[in-house]
Formats: structure tokens, sequence, C-alpha cells
């Protein structure tokens, strides 16, 4: 096993969006859309004007792993006074690779997106299984985050 990695392109989109589904599941989401045609037009919009980055973790030509992250800005506060935000998603490995340091190479490289974008901090809503990784990375945990769906 020889594990690469590189950048999402538009030509991965739909293994990527396949593995973002995948990992919604096992996360325990319920199923109440066809959630495709939403990520294909964020992702293409996104990856366009350089609002996301991916990396990729390959193993010859097959995608094992995926980052995402979303760069959002928000008024400076005195914890991110640029008031640009990473917000991560689409950390999965398939099953077969875990536990291998794939997750955390592929969280340092969208972590270093971040920082050079001009980011000045990352937030994730962890899915139980990603708290070890990221708690280990640094993440500290924030129990004033909520969220109001419209």
């Amino acid at each position: 096993m020889n594990i690469t990695y590189r950048k999402l392109t538009e030509d991965d989109l739909e293994t990527f969006i396949s593995m973002r589904i995948t990992q919604l599941r096992e996360e325990g989401a319920t199923e109440q859309i066809d959630l495709v045609p939403a990520l294909k037009d964020y992702y293409h919009w996104h990856l366009a004007d350089g609002t996301f980055v991916s990396w990729l973790a390959l193993d010859g030509e097959k995608i094992v792993g995926t980052s995402g992250m979303s760069f959002v800005e928000k008024p400076p506060y005195f914890s991110c006074p640029s008031g640009r935000i990473g917000l991560l998603s689409s950390m999965f490995t398939d099953p077969g690779y875990r536990r291998l340091g794939i997750g955390k190479e592929l969280l340092r490289r969208v972590t270093d997106e971040a920082r050079a974008y001009g980011c000045g901090c990352v937030q994730i809503t962890a899915s139980d299984m990603g708290v070890l990784l990221y708690t280990a990375f640094g993440f500290k945990k924030n129990g004033k985050f909520m969220q109001y769906n419209l």
C-alpha cells in the first residue's frame, strides 16, 4: 500500500460525493431528500471560486480518504480577529484504511489551507468517531455551538 495525496478536482466529484453520502449515513443521518444535486452544485461553485478545498488520499487510483474545508467570513471577534473561519467537513476514510494516519495527514493538509487563506480558526461538528482525531490534533470542544434550522 502506497498512499499518495492530491487536491480534489471536478473530475473526482462523483466519487467524492458518494463518499460524503456514505460518511453522512455512517454518522446516522436520516435521508429525506436526494442530496446529490445540491452537493454537485455546491462543490462545483465553491471549488471554482476558491472557497472550498479538499485533499484526497489515494491508494493507487482508488480514493480512500477525503477532507474538505469551506472558507467563510464573519465580523471579526476576539478569538478570530480576521473573521475568516475554516469549516471542516467531509473527513472520511474508507473503513479498510482506518488507523493508518490517513485522517491525520488529510487534516494537516486542509488546516494548512485554512492558515494560507487567512483563517483565524477552524471549526467542525465532530462525529463521535472523529473526536479522538481532532482532540489529538489540538481541537478544543466548544459547548456553545447551537444550530437553528430554517
